[in-house]
């Protein structure tokens, strides 16, 4: 008898040797739940979402701390870069020298959001605007509330005579790229003076009509404090401070507001055209209902450099619960975010099973 116990226990040890040898390609989860903190810093476009995210995952993962600061979006491709963060948040996208740094850095769509133009007319509301007179206004070349470009597009309200003050983020912005994109596709003066990218050189500035404010929270507070001004900030941001935006005439020539529907159309028009980066921009959509200033906020990630497996795999299971929970994506549309179409998401997760740690092992199985 005592000899059959002990060949049945020699029989189960082997057997588990083998388990293991078989799931030698996948890194193993967290032994013992382990306690893991993942620090992240980046773009403030998805700040209020990432934060009721972290928020929420702790139940699901009591285990995994997540941490992430709103230093924009340039703050934090340096800083991942540098090597001082797991992940980073950007809206704006990686250049090719960055790339070339470190070949293994990954743009993974996470959101889409709308890029909003905030204003303070006392005397006015329900303002409507198009892309060549954001652009002129943006540019300098309108520069009081009542110029026959903004009064034609607003027969209805009596716009005052006031100049324009024109605010703007200070620091490198994915929300400032995502605006002067936007402003570069209707209008190549724009293009040829101003640029594209963010962080550009204002004309309102060399005017004196120029007001720098740090993330949305800057460009809002010059706003509302400043009568007769105008900024942009992202969507989910206005809406929750209660600031007014102006609706767009988009590509179409529609009177369009930004909410769920004419940001999910402007999605729905550029759903095939991501590149091998897993990257594009959404701004001037064709789509009838189209919200014309869009643009996607991604994570970055390291697909190789990665020492630390059960650390990658928990960023990874948190990356995975983000864009596939149910209750993740109602915080997402509540808060005024657009989630990703189902093929999109498909893209990522297909990335995410890419990913390796270690000695090459595979993150996911």
């Amino acid at each position: 008898m005592r000899k059959k116990v002990w060949f049945l226990l020699a029989l189960m040890l082997v057997f588990s040797m083998l388990l293991a040898a078989c799931g030698g390609q996948s890194a193993t989860p967290t032994e013992n739940n382990a306690p893991i903190t993942l620090n992240g810093a980046g773009a403030t476009f998805p700040l209020p979402v990432y934060t009721e995210w972290i928020q929420m995952y702790k139940s699901v993962e009591p285990a995994v701390t997540l941490n992430y600061q709103g230093i924009g979006s340039g703050g934090g491709q340096k800083a991942i870069l540098d090597g001082t963060v797991d992940f980073a948040g950007s809206d704006s996208l990686l250049k090719e020298e960055q790339y070339a740094l470190m070949p293994d850095l990954q743009m993974l769509p996470i959101l889409a959001g709308a890029v909003v133009p905030i204003y303070n007319i006392p005397e006015a509301d329900n303002l409507v605007l198009d892309g060549p007179t954001m652009a002129g206004i943006f540019m300098g070349t309108i520069t009081t509330w009542n110029d026959p470009a903004i009064t034609a597009l607003n027969p209805d309200i009596q716009l005052p005579g006031n100049p324009i003050f024109v605010a703007h983020r200070s620091d490198g912005s994915g929300t400032t790229e995502i605006f002067t994109s936007y402003l570069g596709a209707v209008s190549q003066e724009w293009v040829d003076t101003v640029g594209v990218g963010k962080a550009v050189e204002w004309p309102a500035d060399a005017a004196g009509q120029g007001i720098g404010g740090k993330g949305n929270p800057g460009v809002a507070q010059a706003v509302q404090s400043t009568p007769y001004s105008i900024g942009y900030v992202e969507l989910s941001y206005a809406k929750s401070n209660n600031i007014p935006f102006a609706d767009m005439l988009n590509q179409a020539g529609n009177r369009v507001t930004a909410n769920a529907e004419t940001m999910q159309d402007a999605m729905a028009a550029f759903a095939n055209a991501f590149d091998e980066r897993l990257t594009t921009k959404i701004v001037n959509a064709p789509g009838e209902k189209s919200w014309p200033i869009m643009g996607y906020t991604y994570l970055v990630i390291h697909m190789k450099e990665n020492p630390d497996c059960a650390k990658t795999k928990a960023l990874l299971d948190y990356i995975q619960w983000s864009i596939s929970d149910s209750a993740a994506a109602q915080k997402a549309a509540d808060l005024g975010y657009a989630t990703l179409p189902d093929a999109v998401r498909e893209l990522v997760v297909a990335k995410l099973q890419q990913v390796t740690c270690g000695n090459g092992e595979k993150v996911l199985p």
